[in-house]
């Protein structure tokens, strides 16, 4: 039997999409890549990445990660969790990144000790350069650009979309690297943020490296991709299904 032919699809006459070598509904224009979705986490257990997701951490792995002296990190995995061990440093990734899609579960302890930024303490950091705060920010008062999902030492949050101590809670973190002409910064970093489901910053523009006590700048070129990190401030902060898309694949 003859293969039936595929309906025809697009058009072949309209006018060309500016700055593509496309025309509007240009049937010879590829096709998206097909993927199998991941599926939402639980309380009681992490969720299926994407399937075109490099994963950092499944829950037993560490080889995605190195300690402060590129050796094999202090951290402890914990019934599917990597737990901070406060004073083996932070851990970062092996693999580099620049515009991405980061996947972050995490939760603070369970028991509440201290309080405003010596609770529940840690980090996630693009390019090892520009954090996304985590802290235990549950009926917690801070300074409002260290609270929770807040880009540290910069912008605060829209909301507190904090749950209680103990429970995981997820980022997803998109991310746009700053783009530079030799020493000319072209274009800043911007993150995106959506903190258990609510959106916390929209495309904002970082203001450089982010840190403690001090006003960023761009002062520093630096390439277009860097390991992700996670912070050991001490507490002891678990993450878990941790994974990154690379954005990419945008055919112009």
């Amino acid at each position: 039997m003859a293969q039936q032919k595929q309906p025809p699809v697009g058009y072949d006459d309209t006018p060309m999409i500016p700055g593509s070598r496309w025309r509007v509904h240009d049937g010879k224009r590829p096709q998206p890549k097909v993927i199998e979705p991941g599926t939402a986490s639980a309380q009681d257990a992490p969720g299926r990445p994407p399937s075109d997701a490099i994963v950092l951490f499944d829950g037993t792995d560490t080889s995605h990660w190195v300690g402060p002296d590129g050796g094999e990190i202090g951290w402890q995995v914990i019934e599917g969790a990597l737990q901070v061990v406060p004073r083996t440093g932070s851990i970062t990734s092996v693999d580099q990144f620049g515009d991405c899609h980061l996947h972050v579960e995490w939760a603070a302890p369970e028991v509440v000790k201290g309080s405003s930024q010596g609770r529940g303490n840690s980090g996630v950091f693009l390019m090892s350069k520009y954090e996304v705060q985590v802290l235990d920010s549950y009926d917690n008062r801070t300074y409002a650009d260290g609270h929770t999902a807040a880009i540290y030492g910069q912008y605060p949050p829209i909301v507190n979309a904090s749950r209680p101590p103990g429970e995981w809670q997820t980022y997803e973190l998109f991310f746009v690297a700053p783009r530079w002409e030799g020493n000319e910064l072209v274009s800043p970093a911007y993150i995106t943020v959506v903190h258990n489901g609510v959106l916390v910053h929209h495309h904002q523009a970082i203001q450089g490296p982010t840190g403690h006590k001090i006003v960023a700048s761009y002062d520093e070129p630096h390439g277009p991709v860097g390991p992700i990190m996670l912070q050991d401030h001490g507490d002891l902060v678990r993450f878990r299904n941790i994974w990154v898309r690379p954005i990419e694949g945008y055919d112009q």
